[in-house]
């Protein structure tokens, strides 16, 4: 077994004067790197003392997020694994035959075609609204209307339309909220707190929706999973992590995004005034330099061998896996230099998609990348597009254990009077 670390390429942080898109020669900064990163080691993989494997290379981290010898491990992975053995685990946390099931039959909610077809006229009208909003007071917090727009896209693809009352969003939000607790006693509080929340999202979220699409089925998915045979407790589990997946992480990159775009105006110019591919090229290469997700969390089912610079790596079964996707992000080997800066036209190695892994990779992978991005570009293109618009507060930074990424509050931008 083979445990000693093998080094990347030394990282040349220094700005690519050719990048195309910059004329000044200045580039954009990633703004985010977590805590754990900024001293985490330089091998592509290796193990650490207590048995955790540290995946920071991107050839390595794309054979094991594509093995099937590999199981989801953390973002509550462990909760779903005390589950009775009469509920299906939410689709997220299956594996084989019955996720890729799931997966096949789940994705028309997620094309291409079917985000046109079916949420680009809402996402307009909305983003519309939340845009009017800010230019009726004058200010607004950029993270509040972000977490707004996303739930209420995410809520139309789940089928979470028929609340009994307003408030879903702050419902959701409750979730993913940071008590760090050391006594028993907070531990317990915690998890009534916990139980409570989930509890109160089923009965004002949840139910209604259940039983409106019992009444009349739509084109989403609580109506898929009912016409499955899912009961209500199964349905509950999948709004929960379709809520991590599809709201909080999306709020987060349109908050990245605006803070970037805010900042260097040159960038905001080029982005309003692109064609529809250029401006998704540059919020890929703004997730991938930003991913809001930093670990991918795995765990052996066998005996795993890969390959790193030559060398075979075998990973015994039972071992957990960490992928810091900071890293693999920015590995020059499938990035191209300065990866720590932003160039949309950077030339990528073959086979590396322009946000790297930031939508994770493999049989995992994340389905609504494709909604994620539209929603972004479409309210984007219209707040940037205000005039006088300026930042009045850069966004506070923060990091959530639960979903292992960056959330951005009070985010506060104004218009300035002509």
């Amino acid at each position: 077994m083979t445990t000693k670390p093998i080094k990347t390429n030394s990282r040349n942080d220094t700005p690519a004067q050719s990048c195309p898109i910059h004329s000044s020669g200045s580039l954009p900064a990633r703004k985010t790197t977590p805590p754990d990163e900024k001293h985490a080691s330089t091998s592509r993989i290796g193990r650490d003392a207590a048995g955790v494997w540290h995946v920071h290379g991107f050839a390595e981290a794309k054979a094991l997020l594509r093995s099937t010898r590999t199981r989801q491990a953390g973002f509550m992975a462990e909760r779903v694994a005390l589950l009775p053995d009469t509920m299906r685990p939410p689709v997220l946390f299956q594996e084989g035959k019955a996720h890729f099931g799931q997966r096949t039959k789940t994705a028309r909610f997620f094309t291409p075609a079917t985000t046109d077809k079916n949420y680009r006229a809402f996402m307009n009208a909305y983003a519309d609204d939340l845009v009017a909003e800010l230019v009726a007071h004058g200010r607004a917090d950029v993270s509040d209307l972000s977490m707004r727009l996303a739930v209420q896209v995410a809520a139309g693809v789940v089928g979470l339309t028929d609340s009994r009352v307003p408030g879903m969003a702050g419902r959701i939000n409750a979730f993913f909220e940071q008590r760090q607790t050391q006594s028993r006693a907070g531990r317990l509080l915690e998890e009534l707190l916990g139980q409570w929340r989930t509890a109160k999202f089923f009965f004002l979220d949840v139910q209604s929706a259940i039983a409106a699409r019992r009444r009349a089925p739509k084109e989403d998915l609580i109506s898929h999973l009912i016409g499955e045979g899912y009961g209500n407790a199964e349905i509950l589990t999948e709004c929960v992590t379709f809520a991590a997946a599809g709201m909080v992480t999306t709020r987060e990159f349109i908050g990245v995004a605006a803070w970037h775009l805010l900042e260097h105006p040159e960038l905001k110019t080029r982005y309003l005034n692109a064609p529809q591919g250029e401006r998704y090229a540059l919020l890929h290469e703004l997730l991938r330099l930003e991913p809001v997700v930093g670990h991918l969390l795995r765990r052996t089912q066998e005996d795993i061998e890969v390959q790193s610079e030559g060398q075979d790596v075998t990973i015994p079964a039972g071992d957990l896996i960490d992928v810091h996707l900071y890293s693999v992000n920015a590995d020059e080997t499938a990035v191209g230099d300065a990866p720590l800066t932003l160039c949309p036209e950077r030339k990528r190695a073959a086979g590396v998609q322009p946000f790297a892994m930031s939508f994770g990779d493999g049989h995992h992978r994340c389905p609504g990348a494709f909604i994620a991005i539209q929603e972004t570009d479409i309210f984007l293109t219209r707040l940037l597009a205000l005039g006088g618009l300026v930042l009045e507060k850069a966004p506070e930074l923060s990091w959530n254990d639960v979903v292992g990424g960056y959330e951005l509050r009070e985010f506060w931008v104004r218009l300035d009077a002509a």
